[in-house]
C-alpha cells in the first residue's frame, strides 16, 4: 500500500491533493522550485526539496530531477496533478522502469488519448460520434486547402498534440485558409514540438460539455455525470457548474455510456475527463480525453460526494472502484470559477505581485481552493490562476446568488484579480437563465465591461482608507490601554460611500 506521495506539482492543486493524504494518513513531499520557495505547498507538505530555477523547463518539468526526489525522500507514488508532466506517456513510464507507482492512467492510454487524431480513430472504433473532420495529420498548405473546401466552411484547425487552445485557428473564410493553417502550425511547434494539425467541422453555438470518468483495474469503469464548461475566454474555461443547464436525462444517459465506451476502448485507469462539443439540438461529438485530473473536477466532488483524489490513489493501490453506476445520483448544484491575478479591465494582463491582505469567502456551501496568503509573492513564471471558488447549493438559482455572496465577500490587495469580471458574469442574464454556449464572453461583451471608472474608484479607495487609517490611529489614542484594536478600513470604505457625498 502507498505510504508515502511526492506531487509533482504546485500551487493550488498540490495543497488539494496532499490534503487527501494527509486524510488517508499518507505522507506527502513537496517538489518546488527557488521561485516557489515560500510557496504554500511547500509548508503544507510533510517534506519539501527544491528542484531547480524557477522556469518550468528547468524544475517541474525535469524528470530527472523529479525521480531523483522521489528515491532520495521514499516516496513510493508520484501524483502528478495537472498541467506540467501530468500528460506525459514518458514521464508514466519512467515512474513504471524505477519501480514508483504512477498515480494515473498508462503510459499507452496517456500516448493514444494525447495525439488528438489517433483519439479520434480510436473513437470511431468504439462507435463514439466524432466531429465529422480529418483521421490523418496535415502538413501541408495545398492538402489542407481541399481538405477544408471538401469538408465545407467554417472549420477549426487544431494541434494534434497538447491542448489548452494552442494550435487552433477558426476558419469562416476562404482567403484564412493559408494563414490559419501556417498560424496553428507554427503554434503547435513552438508549444508542443509537434506541428502536426487536423482539421474538424465547426459546430455552431457550441457547447462544451465533459464527463467525468473513473476506472479501476480490474475492468470496472464508471461515469460520475457531467460539467458544462461553456464559459471560456480564448478556450480557456473561466467559470465551469454541475448539472448543465441545457441537458436532459435521456442525452446524459446516452453522451454518460459513451464516455465509458472511450476510457474502456484504451484499457484505462484511474481518474479521466471525456469532453465532448454540443449543438444547440443536443447532438454530441467526441472532443479529447484529458487524461488526468481536471482542475474543475471540485464541482462533481461536491455534486455526487465522492473524493477524487483518494479514489484515484485507491485505484492505483490497485483498488477495485467502491461502487457502480446505478450507486451515483447528482444531488443539487454547484458552480467553479477561477481566480486569475490579472487585470480583466486591461486585457486581462497578468499580475504577479505582493498580496498585501486577503479574506477568503466562508459560510454555508462554499469551497475555496487556493495556495496564496497575505505577504505571499505570485511568481511571473506560471500559469496566474490562483485559487478556485466553488458552491454548492440545493438549486441552481440559489447556487448563482451563493457565488455572488461568496465573490462579494472574496477580498484580495496588492494586486489585480479576475473577481470583478466573476461578478459581472453572475449578473449577466443569459448566463442567469442557462442560455449560453461558449461564444458568452464575446457575445457579452458590453455587459461584461465595470459599470464605472474603475480606475477612479481605486483612488477614491486609496483616499478613503489612508484618512480612515489616520483617524482610527487618532482615535486610538484617545482610547483606554485595554481597547487598542483599531477599525477595519474595508468597514470604514463601506460607511463612507453609503454617505450621499464623500
Amino acid at each position: 500500500m502507498i505510504k508515502k506521495i511526492l506531487v509533482a506539482n504546485r500551487g493550488e492543486i498540490a495543497v488539494r491533493i496532499m490534503r487527501s493524504c494527509r486524510e488517508m494518513g499518507i505522507k506527502s513531499v513537496a517538489v518546488f522550485s527557488e521561485a516557489d520557495r515560500h510557496s504554500m505547498h511547500v509548508r503544507f507538505a510533510d517534506e519539501a526539496y527544491c528542484i531547480g530555477p524557477a522556469p518550468s523547463a528547468e524544475s517541474y518539468l525535469v524528470i530527472d530531477n523529479i525521480i531523483e526526489v522521489a528515491r532520495r525522500s521514499g516516496a513510493d507514488a508520484i501524483h502528478p496533478g495537472y498541467g506540467f508532466l501530468s500528460e506525459n506517456a514518458a514521464f508514466s513510464e519512467r515512474c513504471e522502469k524505477e519501480g514508483i507507482i504512477f498515480i494515473g492512467p498508462s503510459a499507452y492510454a496517456i500516448d493514444t488519448m494525447g495525439d488528438k487524431i489517433t483519439a479520434r480513430k480510436k473513437m470511431q472504433t468504439a462507435n463514439v460520434p466524432v466531429v465529422p473532420g480529418t483521421t490523418e495529420p496535415i502538413t501541408d498548405l495545398k492538402e489542407a486547402v481541399r481538405v477544408i473546401m471538401e469538408i465545407g466552411l467554417p472549420v477549426m484547425v487544431k494541434a494534434s498534440a497538447g491542448g489548452g487552445g494552442k494550435g487552433m485557428r477558426l476558419v469562416k473564410k476562404e482567403e484564412d485558409i493559408l494563414s490559419s493553417v501556417s498560424a496553428a502550425r507554427s503554434e503547435a511547434k513552438a508549444a508542443f514540438g509537434n506541428d502536426a494539425v487536423y482539421i474538424e467541422k465547426y459546430i455552431s453555438s457550441p457547447h462544451h460539455i465533459e464527463f467525468q470518468i473513473v476506472a479501476d483495474k480490474h475492468g470496472n469503469c464508471v461515469h460520475l455525470f457531467e460539467r458544462e464548461c461553456s464559459v471560456q475566454r480564448r478556450h480557456q474555461k473561466v467559470v465551469e457548474e454541475t448539472p448543465s443547464p441545457i441537458m436532459t436525462e435521456a442525452v446524459r444517459q446516452e453522451m454518460g455510456a459513451h464516455a465509458v465506451a472511450a476510457a474502456k476502448a484504451v484499457n484505462y485507469s484511474g481518474a479521466g475527463t471525456i469532453e465532448f462539443i454540443v449543438d444547440d439540438n443536443l447532438n454530441y461529438y467526441f472532443l479529447e480525453m484529458n487524461t488526468r485530473l481536471q482542475v474543475e473536477h471540485p464541482i462533481t466532488e461536491r455534486v455526487v460526494g465522492v473524493d477524487l483524489v483518494k479514489i484515484q490513489i485507491d485505484i492505483a493501490n490497485g483498488k477495485e472502484l467502491p461502487f457502480k453506476q446505478e450507486d451515483l445520483k447528482q444531488h443539487g448544484h454547484a458552480i467553479e470559477v477561477r481566480i486569475y491575478a490579472e487585470d480583466p479591465d486591461n486585457n486581462f494582463m497578468p499580475s504577479p505581485g505582493m498580496i498585501k491582505h486577503i479574506t477568503e469567502p466562508l459560510g454555508l456551501g462554499v469551497r475555496h481552493d487556493g495556495y496564496v496568503y497575505a505577504g505571499y509573492e505570485i511568481p511571473i513564471y506560471y500559469d496566474p490562476m490562483i485559487s478556485k471558488l466553488i458552491v454548492w447549493a440545493q438549486t441552481r438559482q440559489e447556487a448563482i446568488d451563493r457565488m455572488r455572496r461568496a465573490l462579494h465577500a472574496y477580498k484580495i490587495t496588492g494586486i489585480k484579480t479576475s473577481i470583478p469580471f466573476l461578478n459581472r458574469i453572475m449578473e449577466v442574464p443569459a448566463f442567469v437563465e442557462g442560455k449560453y454556449n461558449t461564444h458568452f464572453i464575446q457575445d457579452h461583451e458590453e455587459q461584461l465591461k465595470p459599470k464605472d471608472n474603475a480606475s477612479q474608484r481605486l483612488k477614491d479607495v486609496a483616499a478613503i482608507t489612508a484618512f480612515f487609517d489616520y483617524m482610527s490611529k487618532i482615535e486610538n489614542t484617545k482610547k483606554s490601554k485595554y481597547c487598542k484594536r483599531p477599525v477595519s478600513n474595508w468597514k470604514n470604505y463601506g460607511r463612507a460611500t453609503n454617505l450621499k457625498k464623500l
